[in-house]
């Protein structure tokens, strides 16, 4: 029996989602803004955010939420092999925030996740006040707090999270 492909998330007026390189100019405010916030309150040796660079990689799929042609938020699906894949670079401009947008890019990639046959869906996140907000999005998704996966080791400074996708 076969089952249909999942269907992506319906997009509101103007605003798409789209695989794109992370090295487009048009990014460097997201970027800016994602490596602000990664250390504004984490300790260096807690920061997991990858290099922009490195996102240019056959194991990852680098998304670009835009509004009319603003980009206004991005993330990434890592695949760490055996089924498994990862969020990261997860990032939506602090301006934009409260409007679903957040919602809207996580949801896309969840679905993309399915499309591509994953059965695991996991990310890292920040374990201070500042991230509860994440949290949240990420457990009213579905996702519950797991152990580390992959290479991370435990960390007082990050929350480990999965979402099964079978």
């Amino acid at each position: 029996m076969t089952h249909p492909e999942p269907a992506l998330p319906p997009m509101p007026q103007g605003v798409t989602i789209s695989p794109e390189p992370p090295t487009g100019a048009a990014l460097d405010l997201l970027f800016q803004r994602h490596h602000q916030a990664m250390h504004a309150d984490t300790p260096p040796e807690s920061i997991h955010m990858m290099p922009r660079e490195a996102l240019v990689s056959p194991q990852i799929a680098f998304f670009v939420l835009r509004e009319g042609d603003q980009p206004q938020a991005m993330g990434a699906l890592k695949d760490l092999g055996g089924g498994l894949a990862e969020i990261k670079s997860m990032h939506v401009l602090a301006e934009t925030r409260g409007r679903g947008l957040s919602r809207l890019l996580l949801r896309h990639m969840i679905a993309i996740a399915r499309q591509r046959g994953f059965s695991r869906l996991s990310l890292e996140t920040g374990a201070q006040p500042s991230f509860a907000a994440a949290r949240r999005l990420y457990a009213s998704e579905g996702f519950a707090e797991c152990p580390p996966f992959g290479d991370y080791r435990p960390d007082p400074n990050s929350t480990f999270m999965t979402l099964s996708l079978d």
